[in-house]
Formats: C-alpha cells, sequence, structure tokens
C-alpha cells in the first residue's frame, strides 16, 4: 500500500475534534506532491500588504463562502491562490480543527496534487511558493517552541524552519499534528 492509500486510512481511523462554531469559518489545504521520488508539502508565503498573516508562511486556505464545507473552501481558496485546480486534488482527510488568533475556526484539509503542477500563484495574495521536504519537516532538529503571549493568553508556538523561512504558529501547529499522524502511523 503505497504512502497516499497509507495517509488516507490513517486519517479515516481516528477521530477528528471539531471545534465549537462561532468565530469564522475557514478551510487550509495540505497540498501533498511528490519531488525527486520524495514526499513535499507545498506552503505559500503570504504577500505583506495582506491584512491578516502578512507575509507569514502557511497552508493555501480562507474563510469559508456561506454554506460552503470547509472541503469546498479548501479547494476553492487554493484554486484561487495557486491555480491548483480542484479535480486536480485527490483528497485524503480533515484534521482537527483549529481556532485562529484572528477569530477564525480553520479545517485542515489534506490532499494530493500531481508532481510538477504548473502553479499560478496570485500576486495580490502570494508572494511565494515554497516545496518542503516531508523528511526534512520529520527532523527533529528543526523543530523549536516559544512562549508567547496574545490578548492576554499565553501559548506555545511551535517553530520549524526551512532554508530561512519559519513556519510557525497555527499552520505550525497544524503541521504538527499532520506529522504526528505520519510518525505515529509509520507512513514515511
Amino acid at each position: 500500500m503505497d504512502f497516499t492509500q497509507r495517509t488516507r486510512q490513517a486519517l479515516s481511523r481516528r477521530t477528528r475534534r471539531t471545534l465549537e462554531p462561532g468565530p469564522v469559518p475557514a478551510a487550509v489545504l495540505l497540498p501533498l506532491f511528490m519531488r525527486n521520488n520524495e514526499h513535499h508539502l507545498l506552503f505559500t508565503k503570504r504577500t505583506p500588504h495582506l491584512q491578516h498573516h502578512s507575509g507569514e508562511i502557511s497552508f493555501p486556505g480562507g474563510a469559508l463562502n456561506p454554506e460552503e464545507e470547509p472541503e469546498q473552501g479548501a479547494l476553492r481558496e487554493t484554486w484561487e491562490e495557486l491555480g491548483i485546480l480542484p479535480a486536480d486534488v485527490d483528497v485524503l482527510g480533515q484534521l482537527d480543527d483549529v481556532y485562529s488568533v484572528y477569530h477564525y475556526l480553520v479545517t485542515p484539509v489534506v490532499g494530493v496534487i500531481p508532481p510538477e503542477y504548473p502553479y499560478a500563484a496570485n500576486p495580490d495574495e502570494i508572494e511565494r511558493i515554497i516545496e518542503v521536504p516531508l523528511r526534512h519537516l520529520l527532523d527533529p532538529a528543526v523543530m523549536s517552541t516559544e512562549m508567547r503571549t496574545w490578548n492576554d493568553q499565553t501559548f506555545m508556538v511551535r517553530h520549524y524552519d526551512f532554508n530561512g523561512d519559519d513556519i510557525w504558529g497555527m499552520t505550525a501547529a497544524i503541521l504538527a499534528q499532520f506529522l504526528e499522524i505520519v510518525i505515529s502511523d509509520n507512513l514515511v
């Protein structure tokens, strides 16, 4: 059984934690793909002029439209930001909901995209695309933590370094959960 099938099974076996509605519903896509016989995750660096998460490394995604399901929203946002057609994404499952400090309720969706995809990054939202080998992210030496305070609440924040790019905050929390599933289920 290949990585895609094993990941789909691992996600379907677990009980996904959902959070109470209230914040603005949103979704992100964790785009997996093969490059040089190695699994990668795709991240984006957001442009510096955006209202939320400007200049940060993130997964493609955003707020859901009314009546839109998380999977639909994640695929639509990925198409709008990167030009990846929803039909070209093999959705494997979802991770636990996460609250954003900007009052979003984010549902992470895991999917596979074809290798060597001809991205069309939206320059209004995306400064650049970052492709990170999964093996790199599984190296404990690239992860660190710190305590941060926001609105009088203190949080433990993860950071993953990739060639000087800092993957942190909510994106790192989502990434950590995905990596935990990858490690605990021996997917790689």
